[in-house]
């Protein structure tokens, strides 16, 4: 069995992917909040952009503890097309749970419901990721692991979801974000405890990505994107702002509305 070194460069890969994990927590709770709080097209956008900041604070939280992922005895690459179908599916099932909750008639079924769905896409992200990884041996799981960790993801995710709909300060929020980010980190490490590598060393070249060629470039990119819609949802106006004085075709713009108005002539 080859040594399996899940934080090569010391803390630096688990604090910073926890704190992507709290950043997209928090931008996701926010939106789905202000989604809440609207109805109609604002509603729709505001949950999209939710669900793309969730799936994006996820999946980077993920792919980022991994670049302090190694093997004793051979390297690492991963398959870019595995890999981004895990983001693509991280966003995809994230989104039905969040939607789910944000529009819901029976506040607590689309709860169990959406968390439920929630959970497994996080799951599904975490070990679809885990196939994309080309090595020299073969990847084995402990099931009872692999089980608590996609019991974690579920709670996680109903948690998440339940602050969504009863959570409206900035500060509940923030603090709702941390232990959001604090439980998908578990997952991930948890489910990292299920893996063993059983090392088969070998002369030939692996298929696929450096994590620095691919995994690196893209977990900026997608941290870039949370930073930058963090900023767009801060200097959005709340519902109560707009009542003052704006039009209320306007009401509660969501990021993206505010960016195709700028940008229109």
């Amino acid at each position: 069995m080859g040594h399996l070194d899940h934080a090569t460069f010391g803390w630096l890969t688990p604090v910073l992917s926890y704190a992507m994990a709290s950043i997209g927590a928090a931008l996701g709770l926010r939106c789905t909040v202000r989604a809440l709080a609207t109805r109609g097209r604002s509603r729709r956008n505001w949950l999209l952009t939710a669900a793309s900041a969730l799936g994006t604070g996820i999946w980077t939280m993920h792919f980022v503890a991994m670049l302090g992922f190694g093997v004793t005895g051979t390297d690492i690459r991963y398959d870019v097309p595995l890999t981004l179908l895990s983001l693509l599916v991280a966003m995809l099932v994230v989104g039905a749970g969040v939607f789910t909750v944000g529009y819901g008639r029976e506040r607590s079924r689309a709860l169990l419901i959406g968390g439920l769905t929630t959970g497994l896409g996080v799951a599904s992200m975490h070990y679809l990721g885990m196939a994309a990884l080309r090595l020299h041996g073969t990847v084995s799981y402990d099931p009872l692991r692999v089980a608590i960790s996609v019991g974690i993801a579920v709670v996680a995710a109903t948690a998440a979801l339940w602050a969504a709909l009863n959570i409206r300060s900035p500060g509940a929020v923030a603090l709702a974000s941390l232990v959001m980010g604090a439980a998908v980190s578990s997952m991930h490490y948890s489910g990292m405890l299920a893996v063993g590598v059983r090392v088969a060393p070998s002369g030939s070249a692996l298929p696929g990505a450096t994590v620095m060629q691919f995994i690196f470039p893209l977990a900026v990119g997608l941290g870039s994107y949370l930073f930058l819609t963090s900023a767009f949802v801060a200097l959005s106006p709340a519902a109560r702002e707009h009542t003052a004085g704006a039009p209320s075709a306007a009401l509660d713009d969501s990021p993206a509305e505010r960016t195709a108005r700028a940008a229109a002539p």
